[in-house]
């Protein structure tokens, strides 16, 4: 099972219609894929007593990030970091467990040139503290607004490749590290 999270809470985001796209790239080479989107979190988990106390909301999310045999993460660009919310779940995941040798790929996105490069580096930060496997062929898409429509089309044919390939090798990733266990 290949997890995609979507890594923003805004609604209708090209964030989610990535993810979508690439959920559809791992179930095209027969892979299990299910997309994680934070719009869905309970909004109590925005609250300062969610971390003495996780709402009961959040356990399904929890669940599955540790049912998970590898993650994709797509991250927009906010203020030239991750979104807040992503590193709210991040947060409130089980420690180490959610990570500890666990696959990780990453998809930057972004309306500027550089294609969502500074979260994803941001991201392999805490993923490498929390001991996960990081997967090293990312994927940056910069003037998302151009490269995929409305509908969910990719136009770019660099994107398209570099979103096929990294699916792809990624999958072996998965598989080899979990013959290795």
């Amino acid at each position: 099972m290949i997890t995609l999270i979507s890594g923003t809470n805004r609604r209708g985001s090209k964030t989610r219609l990535v993810t979508d796209i690439v959920a559809g790239l791992y179930r095209e080479a027969g892979a299990d894929a299910e997309v994680l989107d934070l719009v869905d979190l309970p909004l109590e988990l925005y609250s300062p007593d969610a971390y003495a106390e996780k709402p009961p909301g959040f356990t399904p999310f929890a669940e599955r990030i540790l049912a998970s045999h590898g993650l994709v993460v797509v991250a927009p660009e906010y203020n030239g970091s991750l979104p807040g919310a992503l590193k709210l779940f991040i947060d409130h995941l089980k420690f180490p467990e959610s990570f500890e040798e666990r696959p990780v790929a990453f998809i930057g996105i972004a309306a500027g040139q550089w294609g969502g490069l500074r979260p994803v580096e941001h991201l392999q930060q805490i993923f490498g503290h929390r001991n996960a496997h990081i997967y090293p062929r990312r994927v940056f898409i910069p003037q998302v607004y151009q490269a995929i429509t409305d509908g969910g089309e990719v136009v770019d044919p660099d994107v398209d490749r570099h979103l096929r390939a990294q699916a792809t090798g990624f999958l072996g990733f998965v598989r080899a590290l979990r013959s290795e266990a």
